[in-house]
């Protein structure tokens, strides 16, 4: 598949909830607080998915000076079929959407893992700017499935207060002593500010 014949839109996240849990390393979309996402199709079929949200803790306030001004750049997923530059590709187009239909957010954050071999090709493609490394925090593996959390997994709580039903597990399984701790490396960091002309229009 060429970058070129890609088509990202936006859709809701049950449009490619499913695409992304099965094909994303993470195999979750638990915990992201999301507020945009959009679809990869091409030839009628969806190939890729890419979801944006509000960063999980107090993190913005290194890049802006309102939450509502920043986004992060929670999951992106393309199939293995798409060829080189598609990433790159299907990023620009996001970011354009974005800086036309939401003009209060000023700056899009995203980090690269290199737990997952990770270290943000294509972010230095799409024009992003090098800020440096995360500090390595904590997190835990359960043994039952692999998935590994970040400890900040364990206090993710709804809109009204109340805690999520895979964190009521994930909580229970850690009073239980069935949660293997360990130490996660920090992330390399990427933004991207808009800059916008002062005649620039929404689109549909």
């Amino acid at each position: 598949m060429k970058p070129s014949a890609l088509a990202v839109s936006i859709c809701p996240l049950s449009t490619i909830r499913q695409f992304v849990e099965r094909h994303h390393y993470s195999h979750s979309v638990n915990g992201v607080k999301i507020d945009t996402c959009f679809m990869v199709g091409c030839a009628g079929e969806l190939v890729g998915g890419v979801i944006f949200g509000a960063m999980s803790t107090t993190a913005w306030k290194r890049f802006a000076e309102s939450e509502r001004s920043v986004l992060e750049l929670r999951r992106l997923v393309l199939l293995d079929e798409a060829e080189r530059n598609s990433e790159s590709y299907v990023i620009g187009r996001c970011l354009r959407w974005l800086c036309m239909n939401r003009p209060e957010v000023e700056v899009i954050v995203s980090y690269a893992d290199p737990a997952h071999g990770h270290v943000g090709t294509i972010y230095k493609a799409s024009n992003f700017e090098y800020v440096g490394v995360s500090g390595a925090d904590k997190g835990y593996r359960d043994p039952d499935t692999s998935k590994v959390y970040h400890s900040r997994a364990l206090r993710t709580r709804g809109e009204h207060g109340e805690y999520k039903p895979f964190v009521v597990k994930l909580r229970d399984k850690y009073t239980a002593g069935q949660l293997e701790e360990i130490m996660l490396p920090g992330k390399h960091c990427y933004i991207y500010r808009f800059k916008r002309r002062p005649e620039s229009r929404h689109v549909a």
